[in-house]
């Protein structure tokens, strides 16, 4: 449902979001700072990778803004020329939250890592989700604290050893993505940084989802956690573990040699030549219950990793919703300040 239908006026653009007027190009997403990461970090591919793709949805620059909280990631917005704010640790959502419900004519995104998000966030991340306000999160996912030196984090795999886990981690890593789709995200996606067309796709997807977006992103961090996502940018360990879907399509993967199958309640993989094609599972991005089944396909040791857009469906947005509410209040002449006050609710206190 988009603002026009809730009877809100219309703005052009998508997403309602102003068009820009003149043909853009990467250059002109990049800032005048520094670009500071350690080198060989996977956030220089993230960057790179959204500032080339955001030209292509045709929009203002003074519309589109990053948020983001406290990490290497959330050092993103000084790299975009756009607007941005760095703001507070694990509190991002919350302040784009306000971003998307007051003004209308932005694109908002939110960047963030997996500290940040699932850990002193986690609460603000749900709840955004749930309520299915319109904003972009991208979650950069690379198993570790890196800002402070190399902490496991609420990704980190049992029995990490890190500086805050000699012994090795006694956690139960989150899945990001089932973790979503428990809140009932309308879009859910996963791309790692070294798939740029993969990313990028994601990406134009989550840019035309009308409500919260989350595209988890898995990223390298070189110096606390370096080869964190070897094994998935090998060219033959690639083929058979990363299940890319496409909403529409029949899963199969490894240059077609196995297919996602149903296995019980869940899902589970095989031999193409071995199943007939009418066991192959077809995606269907509408599907919270097939979603839900695609991310526990993806383990921790990635022996599986499911790629692409979990899930995308349009439901009401937060935001329309409450600018619904507030003309339909005006509309109502609700009852003034005074009266609220001095209405029958109120108490004498001796």
């Amino acid at each position: 449902m988009t603002a026009t239908d809730l009877g809100l006026p219309g703005l052009g653009g998508l997403d309602g979001v102003p068009t820009a007027l003149e043909p853009q190009k990467a250059k002109d997403y990049k800032s005048d700072q520094e670009v500071r990461w350690c080198p060989g970090c996977g956030d220089y591919v993230v960057l790179n990778a959204v500032q080339s793709f955001l030209p292509t949805l045709g929009l203002k620059r003074e519309n589109i803004v990053f948020v983001s909280g406290i990490g290497c990631s959330s050092r993103f917005p000084y790299y975009m020329n756009t607007y941005g704010m760095h703001s507070i640790h694990g509190r991002a959502p919350a302040i784009a939250t306000g971003l998307a419900v007051a003004r209308p004519d932005l694109s908002v995104w939110v960047v963030t890592g997996d500290g940040d998000a699932l850990s002193i966030g986690g609460n603000h991340l749900i709840h955004t989700l749930r309520r299915n306000v319109n904003l972009k999160i991208l979650l950069f996912n690379n198993r570790i604290y890196g800002l402070t030196k190399g902490q496991y984090s609420p990704t980190s795999e049992e029995g990490k050893i890190t500086k805050s886990t000699p012994l090795g981690s006694l956690d139960h890593p989150f899945n990001p993505v089932s973790l979503a789709l428990g809140a009932e995200a309308s879009f859910v996606g996963r791309a790692v940084d070294s798939d740029r067309a993969g990313l990028t796709e994601v990406l134009r997807q989550a840019a035309e989802h009308r409500g919260s977006a989350l595209v988890e992103i898995y990223q390298n961090c070189p110096i606390f956690n370096d080869g964190a996502f070897d094994v998935l940018k090998d060219a033959d360990e690639a083929a058979r573990r990363i299940i890319n879907v496409v909403d529409g399509q029949p899963i199969t993967f490894g240059n077609g040699e196995y297919a996602v199958v149903r296995d019980g309640f869940g899902l589970g993989v095989a031999k193409a030549s071995e199943v007939a094609a009418s066991d192959v599972v077809v995606h269907d991005a509408s599907d919270l219950n097939l979603a839900f089944a695609l991310s526990r396909l993806s383990t921790q040791d990635l022996e599986h990793t499911v790629t692409g857009v979990f899930r995308n469906v349009a439901r009401t947005t937060y935001d329309d919703a409450a600018r619904a509410q507030v003309e339909a209040a005006k509309s109502a002449k609700a009852a003034d300040l005074e009266s609220l006050l001095r209405g029958k609710d109120t108490w004498t206190v001796v």
